[in-house]
């Protein structure tokens, strides 16, 4: 009775009534840069969920800190252009999410799950967030299986594990890409799998190309692209990782599938976690790096494993900065890992392709138990014969080959053989090389390592053993 006298008397006097405030709407408080402050009267949004303010074109920030009872800081997963102070924001109730099923097969996608392939409308998917849990421990499979690539010197000195994780480090140019790119090549037409390629601040001419080379060699259909592009805000770079690991995810635990996961690469990841970090206004630490990088990056390599269902492999290029193997980026990186493929400036310089290498490269496959007897002794003979051919060159280069004893030269000359048989034509540089592609057994590159390590072509010319897949059982001619 009370409240309606009050009503009838509102609306006799003609005040304009009191509207209660919306849950999950909003305003924008404050827009520097990409980190958007908001204000909600009711209904606090949590973290991880997604505002979108639709008046500047429908703009996705994510929720990352609560800073008070009424306000929320976030970064936008797009530009904020033509955002303001005063804008309407919503509270979409459900993190950032990405397609999953069949239909994402042969497709390219953007950050927010939409496709950029201009291939048609998406088939029917399921949308599921892009933050889940790593597989209980009881779920992992504790099988231990060597994964081939067909790679020479990957599968003979750093063999790579399913379901493992493995980091190709380098600097700039030494072939970080076109390695990631033939594993890709090789592994959907020797496997029955799916593969999932995720470009991490990549240049958008990059991944134009390798849509178009992975759809003319037939790999596509068994393929998944996920791009955050270089000129993309850091918090799309950010969360692009996640997404691509939510499709692995799918394909590994409803389709039992092994799946591929290639990320190029992880450094980028790395870097985008710091730009968002210094936009939040947190400290930095080491060498201007986030002291969440440790958290952030567990956060994404724990959710790549083998479990009863199936295996999601990850190769990951590693940026190095200015080489330096002993950067916080590539030290947090190199913990997570099972094998270690490092590349080479100086072997890239001489020509010999791919630039592993081979005594900075290793793996904990490499053991009699994982690999076998025959296969571990091999290798480490072959290691122990480039470390001693390693040492011998500051005398080589004093004192030139003649002065060695015999031992040591016939120590090189094997060392000389091996570094050029471990070379390799790729399928996806045969256009700029004109060289067919050779994909290796493990048996036959075995085989070869140890006929050379025999010293049963002793006779042969060093440069006969470049860039060619296995030896033939015939004459060599060289190159």
């Amino acid at each position: 009775m009370l409240c309606a006298t009050m009503s009838s008397e509102v609306q006799a006097s003609g005040a304009t009534p009191v509207v209660s405030p919306t849950p999950g709407q909003g305003h924008v408080v404050s827009v520097r840069g990409s980190v958007v402050d908001g204000r909600f009267e009711v209904g606090l949004p949590p973290v991880r969920a997604i505002l979108r303010a639709r008046a500047a074109g429908d703009i996705a920030i994510e929720v990352l800190s609560q800073l008070d009872r009424h306000h929320v800081r976030g970064v936008a997963l797009n530009a904020t252009e033509g955002l303001a102070r005063g804008d309407e924001l919503r509270d979409t109730g459900r993190p950032l999410q990405a397609p999953v099923g069949p239909a994402i097969l042969s497709r390219m996608f953007d950050v927010f799950g939409q496709p950029i392939d201009r291939a048609g409308p998406l088939g029917e998917v399921q949308w599921r967030s892009v933050h889940a849990a790593p597989p209980p421990l009881v779920r992992r499979s504790t099988e231990t299986t060597v994964f081939e690539t067909g790679i020479k010197v990957i599968d003979l000195l750093a063999p790579l594990e399913r379901g493992g994780k493995a980091g190709l480090f380098g600097g700039a140019g030494v072939g970080k890409t076109v390695l990631l790119t033939e594993m890709i090549h090789n592994i959907a037409n020797r496997q029955h799998g799916a593969s999932i390629f995720c470009g991490i601040g990549e240049r958008s001419r990059e991944g134009e190309e390798l849509y178009r080379d992975m759809k003319a060699s037939g790999v596509l259909d068994d393929m998944v692209m996920v791009f955050g592009q270089m000129n993309e805000p850091p918090g799309c770079r950010f969360r692009v990782g996640h997404a691509a690991l939510t499709m692995a995810e799918y394909f590994r635990d409803d389709e039992r599938k092994d799946v591929l996961l290639l990320m190029d690469n992880i450094f980028r990841f790395i870097q985008a976690g710091s730009e968002v970090s210094g936009l939040m206004g947190q400290m930095p630490s080491r060498l201007g790096y986030q002291p969440t990088m440790e958290t952030e990056l567990a956060e994404l390599e724990e959710r790549i494993a083998s479990t009863d269902n199936g295996a999601i492999t990850a190769i990951q290029a590693v940026y190095v900065p200015a080489d330096d193997f002993t950067d916080p980026a590539a030290v947090h990186t190199f913990s997570h890992l099972s094998a270690s493929i490092a590349l080479s400036r100086k072997r890239a310089a001489e020509g010999l392709f791919p630039a592993v290498d081979p005594l900075n490269s290793n793996s904990r496959m490499l053991t009699p138990g994982n690999v076998g007897a025959h296969h571990y002794a091999i290798a480490r003979e072959v290691r122990r014969t480039l470390a001693e051919y390693e040492e011998l060159k500051d005398i080589i280069a004093m004192l030139g080959v003649e002065q060695l004893s015999a031992t040591d030269r016939r120590t090189v000359f094997r060392a000389r053989r091996l570094e050029r048989y471990l070379t390799q034509p790729f399928f996806t540089t045969a256009a700029f090389t004109g060289l067919d592609g050779q994909y290796v057994p493990l048996s036959r590159t075995l085989a070869d390592c140890e006929r050379i390590l025999g010293d049963a072509l002793e006779d042969v010319a060093e440069s006969a053993f470049y860039m060619l897949g296995t030896l033939p059982d015939g004459p060599l001619q060289a190159r």
